[in-house]
């Protein structure tokens, strides 16, 4: 239907909402019902919400948006039903592990990407159709690892020989820690592609391969046990962002695409060297063949000296990636030329592979030289991230660049968590890698709303939108008190916890109730900056003639963001939910950092020559080459 058309239909003004006696007395019995249906119905649950959600729609919405919106609060209704504590206590089975989950994580939207090549270009809608079942049928696989109760160890393990004339297996497993990282990709990917294709169709082809690649790479890595195999699905993500923000980004966005890739890429040629180095000295020590095996490499102990070498190559890569002080300034360039869904993926998953690559392997392989320099980080990351990240914002007039500087300060308290290194911190810090996917993924999701709209992002050219988008100003400012930490939503708990995980840490020397008294100094700058947006863009007179008529959120809009919206409150409300799979994997990585500090204790660390350590409790069965290697070093 053409502009004009609509144009010709007089607007019906909604009749005013009457709320008397006899509303609140239905509005109490429905209430009531849903709690007896909760009580002694609890499988029903998730109608009951899908019910709830779908009257609260207002009329003006016809049955199609009412029932997604429904069937999506349904689901996450059954997910808080599933995942409740009392719920897993009475399974008295031990859950199937199919070993091939994490393959089907990966392989999916890899082969979806394969399959989108062999499709026309002149056939949009299949495109679109094609990219989103696969990454719907991803989404479902990624809902089977929710079955498994995680613990301290590894589940889903595969290992297969992949070269084995140079130690290469393909070793894939799921703890605790990256679990959460899983499906927050598969939640992520979906969101941020259906809210593309509104605004983008050139080169459309393309730009759902590219989606997909992204999304099996980003898969890859957060799977791979295998140092080899996780190098090449980490240089794998690096190509389709690369294309995202060349192609299809903003006026600057060859500058930001080469900055980007330059940037991540130095720092991974020396991971690289790094990563060939420990497969060699396990060679020559085991006396074995190479191993790029991560929980073979675990057992090589390092000299501090040679350690804090590793170490750095290591840090370095995942430090760029986050980003941390003074290696971000290639994140704001990136965010602000990247298409709406770039930003998103990039934000809510790719600036976790830093983080989740600092944990995994910075800490698991050489926990001395984290150690010993934890407090010196822990400081970086307060000053130079939450601090600066926090005033960087305040100071832009760009919106997307202030929600691009808050990802510098909030990415801060999840590298002061881990470098704090307590089980509180170690929570917190995992709980708020997925608060800050969810919060600023869904940011990004509605600058480019309105950016559709008016084509600018310059925070001057608004003002007053909350007159003619009421809908999008309340979306808006529930994800702003989400991303400022309000109690009751998902960016209170994982800010908490790092904060009070860090004041009782005993690795950052003397300074723990300083970086703690910082990290909640960064807290009230966040709400001055992130409400400053909001005071500009949705408050006060319209001052601007092109936002006196703008259209409000759209079905497509509304759909995209609203599964964020509600895990703002699922997560915010039943943090539990999430904490209790990854307390044992957080609790193994600090173990394994006090052993080691207990039997190598400060300064000095380790100092004598380069030896081997027994396996890990907690890791997978050896493979046969590794045991084979074993026993001829003994």
């Amino acid at each position: 239907m053409s502009a004009a058309t609509h144009a010709d239909v007089p607007e019906v003004p909604e009749a005013p909402i009457h709320f008397g006696m006899r509303e609140l007395v239905i509005l109490a019995t429905k209430v009531a019902g849903a709690v007896l249906v909760a009580r002694f119905f609890p499988g029903l649950i998730p109608l009951v919400v899908a019910a709830g959600v779908a009257a609260l729609i207002p009329r003006k919405h016809d049955w199609n948006i009412r029932l997604v919106l429904g069937a999506i609060a349904a689901l996450l209704a059954a997910f808080v039903v599933r995942m409740w504590p009392e719920a897993g206590a009475v399974a008295d089975h031990v859950p199937y592990e199919p070993a091939t989950l994490p393959s089907w994580l990966v392989g999916l939207p890899i082969a979806g990407a394969v399959a989108i090549l062999f499709l026309p270009r002149q056939t949009p809608g299949l495109l679109r159709g094609v990219t989103m079942l696969v990454m719907f049928a991803t989404l479902g696989a990624s809902a089977f690892l929710l079955g498994v109760p995680m613990g301290r160890g590894f589940h889903f393990n595969q290992d297969l020989a992949w070269m084995p004339m140079f130690g290469i297996r393909y070793h894939v497993a799921v703890d605790g820690v990256s679990l959460w990282l899983l499906v927050l990709t598969a939640v992520i990917t979906p969101v941020a592609t259906w809210a593309s294709f509104g605004s983008l169709n050139a080169r459309l082809k393309d730009w759902c391969f590219a989606l997909l690649l992204l999304e099996g790479a980003m898969m890859g890595a957060l799977v791979s046990m295998d140092l080899f195999l996780f190098y090449v699905f980490w240089e794998l993500m690096l190509i389709p962002m690369y294309v995202m923000i060349g192609v299809w980004g903003g006026a600057s966005r060859i500058k930001a695409a080469i900055k980007f890739f330059l940037y991540t890429f130095v720092g991974s040629i020396l991971m690289l060297g790094a990563i060939l180095y420990v497969a060699y000295t396990y060679a020559k020590v085991s006396g074995g063949p190479m191993s790029f095996d991560y929980f073979e490499l675990q057992r090589v102990l390092y000299p501090q000296h040679l350690q804090v070498w590793l170490f750095g190559a290591f840090a370095l890569a995942f430090l760029i990636k986050v980003p941390m002080f003074p290696f971000h300034t290639w994140l704001p360039d990136a965010h602000t030329e990247a298409p709406t869904a770039g930003s998103i993926i990039l934000a809510a998953v790719m600036l976790k592979m830093g983080t989740y690559g600092y944990m995994r392997f910075c800490m698991g392989l050489f926990p001395e030289a984290s150690l010993q320099f934890g407090a010196n980080l822990a400081g970086v990351a307060v000053l130079g991230g939450i601090l600066y990240g926090a005033l960087c914002a305040w100071r832009q007039d760009d919106v997307k660049r202030v929600v691009a500087y808050s990802s510098v300060a909030h990415l801060g308290y999840v590298m002061l968590g881990l470098f704090a290194a307590t089980s509180a911190s170690l929570e917190g810090a995992v709980l708020q890698m997925i608060n800050h996917g969810i919060s600023t993924g869904a940011l990004f999701l509605l600058v480019g709303v309105v950016y559709d709209r008016r084509h600018t992002r310059a925070l001057d050219e608004f003002g007053g939108l909350a007159k003619v988008m009421p809908v999008y100003c309340t979306i808006f400012i529930i994800i702003t008190l989400s991303s400022i930490g309000l109690p009751g939503t998902n960016g209170f708990v994982g800010e908490f916890m790092v904060i009070t995980g860090t004041f009782v840490s005993n690795k950052l020397g003397h300074f723990n109730g300083i970086q703690a008294v910082g990290a909640a100094l960064g807290v009230i700058l966040g709400a001055l900056y992130m409400l400053g947006v909001v005071q500009r863009v949705f408050f006060g007179p319209i001052t601007v003639k092109e936002n006196e008529h703008l259209p409000d959120m759209n079905r497509r809009e509304l759909l995209a963001v609203s599964p964020l919206v509600i895990l703002v409150f699922v997560v915010g409300l039943f943090p539990n939910l999430l904490l209790g799979p990854m307390q044992g994997a957080c609790a193994r990585v600090q173990d394994d950092l006090d052993a080691r500090a207990q039997d190598h204790p400060a300064p000095m660390f380790y100092t004598g020559s380069i030896r081997m350590l027994p396996r890990k409790a907690e890791a997978p069965p050896a493979p046969e080459a590794a045991t084979l290697a074993t026993s001829a070093a003994h």
